[in-house]
């Protein structure tokens, strides 16, 4: 297992290396860019610009929403649009198989990003195409999976072994997970990225009844693993002269109607937001982010709050504790929760050292620059290979804590 870094021999090495082959490079997984959607499309359209930058051609997989035509460029990037013939996750795997198949026929190497259908990267492997894929979380543990979409994810997270050159892991409890069926030596461990928020425009509050007022942040998909039922309950426990604004889609089904009647006068439901200047300016003026994810890797949500300077209050697991870092607080609980809420939200509280922590944690190992490299500098060692004919062999490299 060997993670990237700037300190890294590799990156001081090649740094001012010339790029040793123009290679064209496929990536499948997301829904395709410009980024509307969540963390891998905003990775994929980050990773894409930087690369074109740098004189590679690259091919975003794009799941087509609504009637043609769609773009076939943005930004210098390729676009490939892909409009399922079947609903749901049929239609999902679908588009899947036939963005891998076309990008066979177009690639010197192929980066896919998620395992839920890892299956199709044994056709690149057949092909003797390089295949890197982005492990993601634990997909199979997530709560809100039936049994028969849990043992489809789990299939596919140990077929991905077989179907991959390289697999990534954004956390290194996500890559120990791995090393139990994957050798150690084929994972490469970098985490996702984040832009500082040094300034944020306020204005956009006040489309939110948030203007001139005191609020905490909540921003993830209203599901159970997230937390969300335990942290609403906690916070609803007694007044706080805070809001707490929950971002995330509820709609009609147990869980949620339970979230809502947990909830106080002071929970602001404030559905799904992507708008960037509205995020920027919750970023950029909330009081506490709270995170409440279980099951997962490095999290955008948890990475941006970072890069925001935001003081931070998280769900205790290996995952959340890594990224965020020590001096952060952190729950067990729903009481652990409401005791930490009236620690950090009292009037007297002083969360400077918090959010200077959090800046800290964030330039020392989740800024956009460095992960884009990483990345570069990884696709870099399969280019050889494609020119040759042969894979490479692998080339240890020094890790860092």
């Amino acid at each position: 297992m060997s993670i990237l870094s700037p300190d890294s021999a590799d990156f001081i090495h090649n740094r001012a290396a010339p790029l040793p082959v123009v290679a064209r490079l496929s990536i499948l997984g997301s829904r395709g860019i410009p980024a509307a959607h969540g963390g891998f499309e905003t990775f994929a359209e980050r990773l894409a610009l930087h690369l074109v930058a740098r004189g590679w051609e690259v091919n975003v997989a794009c799941h087509a929403e609504g009637p043609g035509p769609h773009p076939a460029a943005w930004r210098g990037v390729n676009l490939s649009h892909y409009s399922p013939l079947t609903g749901g996750a049929l239609g999902t795997m679908e588009t899947d198989f036939r963005a891998t198949v076309a990008a066979l026929r177009r690639s010197d190497l192929v980066l896919t990003l998620g395992y839920n259908t890892a299956i199709f990267g044994l056709l690149a492997r057949a092909a003797s195409i390089p295949h890197l894929m982005n492990m993601d979380g634990i997909e199979w543990r997530r709560d809100k999976w039936s049994r028969p979409v849990k043992a489809w994810f789990w299939l596919n997270e140990r077929i991905a072994r077989f179907a991959t050159d390289r697999m990534i892991a954004d956390h290194p409890a996500i890559a120990a997970h791995l090393a139990r069926h994957t050798p150690a030596e084929r994972i490469t461990v970098i985490p996702y990225g984040a832009d500082a928020v040094v300034a944020a425009d306020p204005a956009p509050l006040a489309r939110l009844g948030l203007a001139g007022k005191r609020f905490a942040t909540f921003i993830a998909r209203p599901e159970p693993e997230n937390t969300l039922l335990e942290i609403v309950s906690a916070f609803s426990q007694k007044p706080r002269g805070v809001d707490l604004v929950v971002l995330g889609r509820l709609g009609q089904n147990s869980y949620h109607d339970a979230v809502r009647a947990a909830a106080s006068a002071e929970i602001r439901f404030a559905d799904a937001i992507y708008d960037p200047a509205i995020l920027r300016a919750l970023r950029g003026h909330t009081v506490l982010h709270v995170h409440g994810h279980r099951v997962g890797g490095t999290n955008p949500s948890l990475v941006e709050a970072l890069g925001a300077g935001n003081p931070i209050l998280a769900h205790d697991n290996p995952f959340n504790r890594w990224v965020a870092g020590p001096a952060m607080s952190y729950f067990s609980d729903t009481q652990h929760c409401a005791e930490a809420f009236s620690r950090l939200l009292a009037p007297d509280a002083d969360l400077t050292p918090l959010a200077a922590a959090a800046r800290a944690r964030h330039a020392e190992a989740f800024t956009w620059p460095a992960v884009l490299e990483a990345y570069e500098q990884l696709l870099l060692r399969w280019v050889p290979a494609v020119s040759r004919g042969i894979k490479p062999a692998p080339r240890s490299m020094p890790a860092t804590d």
